[in-house]
């Protein structure tokens, strides 16, 4: 599998065709959100607080997620973190390690976007356990405490550099 994770500014008008063609299966969209909400977050306020990426598998957008920064960092995160969202991959290329490669990959693609952050973190659903094993086995550290989020408990990992 050669992957690798684009910005989505670099992507090629057919590319980001391609990435409104990401489908996530029925039962995860309620952990991730869809597609259209994930570009209608980065595409309606353009700024420097959001930035999408796709994963490419050769030339074709298989998976994408998005990174935040302040001004639209939320409330729980760390102001010198980016925080991670949206995180699809296609359930046509799920099971192939497509999600994986994006958690790797995710560390450099986010300094090169803002070289002053000092890890990455996230919100996943605490019920979510394929996910939580997914970031604990890439090195993500669990904060120990659940809260009450949109659709359940919540549990914040986090990825220091």
């Amino acid at each position: 599998m050669t992957a690798q994770l684009v910005p989505y500014e670099d992507l090629t008008p057919l590319q980001r065709q391609q990435v409104e063609s990401i489908e996530i299966h029925p039962e995860q969209i309620k952990f991730s959100g869809d597609i259209h909400g994930a570009l209608h977050t980065l595409l309606s306020k353009p700024g420097p607080g959001v930035k999408g990426f796709a994963l490419l598998a050769g030339e074709v957008p298989v998976a994408f997620l998005l990174l935040k920064r302040p001004p639209v960092l939320p409330a729980w995160a760390n102001e010198h973190s980016a925080t991670l969202h949206a995180l699809q991959v296609d359930h046509r290329a799920q099971g192939k390690g497509y999600g994986k490669a994006c958690l790797q990959a995710l560390p450099a693609v986010a300094r090169a976007a803002w070289p002053e952050i000092k890890g990455l973190e996230l919100s996943v659903d605490a019920d979510n356990d394929s996910a939580i094993a997914l970031y604990a086995r890439l090195g993500w550290v669990d904060s120990g405490e659940a809260y009450k989020g949109r659709i359940g408990y919540e549990r914040r990992m986090g990825l220091v550099f």
